[in-house]
C-alpha cells in the first residue's frame, strides 16, 4: 500500500534549529502508524547509505543525530542467533539477536544491502545490552531463497562476532 506523503524543513533564523515533518498528502495530517515511520525512516537511512556512503561511520555511531558513542569499551559476551524464515510468497523474515552498540541498526541495514537484498521493514526492540532485529527482506520481490538465506546469515554472522581489536594495539 502507497499512501501519497509530503516532507517539508523548517528552519528558523538562526540556521540552527530546524523541524522535519512528514504528512500523508491528501489531508496534511501527521502520519503517525508505527509501521508507516518505520518504513520511511528505514528509507531515509538506505537511501542516505546509498546516496551519501560518506555519511555512514556518523549514522553507525549515532553521531548524526546527536548520540555520542561511549568512551570505554563494554565487555559484553552475548551470543549472536540469526534465522531467516520465509514470510509467505514475496518476502522473507530475517531475525537477529546480538550485544546491542550504537549504530547497530544501520550496519546491519548496510550489511543486507549490500548483498542486494531490500529491507521491507523492521523492528528493533532491546533488553539491556540485548537487541532484538527483526527485518521483513526480500530480493528482487520475492522471498530469499535458501542458499541467498545462508549468504545473509553467514554475513551477518561473520559480521556481529568479529573482534573488536583496539588500534593501539598492534
Amino acid at each position: 500500500m502507497s499512501v501519497p506523503m509530503r516532507a517539508n524543513v523548517y528552519l528558523d533564523s538562526s540556521g540552527k534549529h530546524n523541524k522535519f515533518a512528514i504528512t500523508k498528502a491528501d489531508s496534511g495530517r501527521k502520519v503517525e502508524d508505527p509501521e508507516l515511520l518505520e518504513a520511511i525512516r528505514l528509507t531515509v537511512i538506505n537511501n542516505m547509505l546509498e546516496f551519501h556512503p560518506e555519511s555512514s561511520s556518523q549514522l553507525a555511531m549515532g553521531a548524526a543525530f546527536g548520540v555520542l558513542p561511549p568512551t570505554e569499551q563494554v565487555d559484553v559476551d552475548i551470543a549472536t542467533q540469526v534465522s531467516i524464515k520465509d514470510d509467505g510468497p514475496d518476502r522473507s523474515l530475517l531475525y537477529i539477536e546480538t550485544a546491542d552498540r550504537p549504530g547497530l541498526l544501520v550496519e546491519l541495514v548496510k550489511i543486507i544491502s549490500d548483498i542486494s537484498v531490500a529491507v521491507e521493514s523492521g523492528e528493533f526492540d532491546t533488553e539491556g545490552l540485548l537487541a532484538k532485529v527483526k527485518f521483513h527482506v526480500s530480493y528482487r520481490n520475492k522471498a530469499l531463497i535458501k542458499p541467498l538465506q545462508q549468504v545473509l546469515a553467514n554475513s551477518l554472522r561473520y559480521f556481529l562476532r568479529r573482534p573488536s581489536t583496539d588500534e593501539s594495539s598492534f
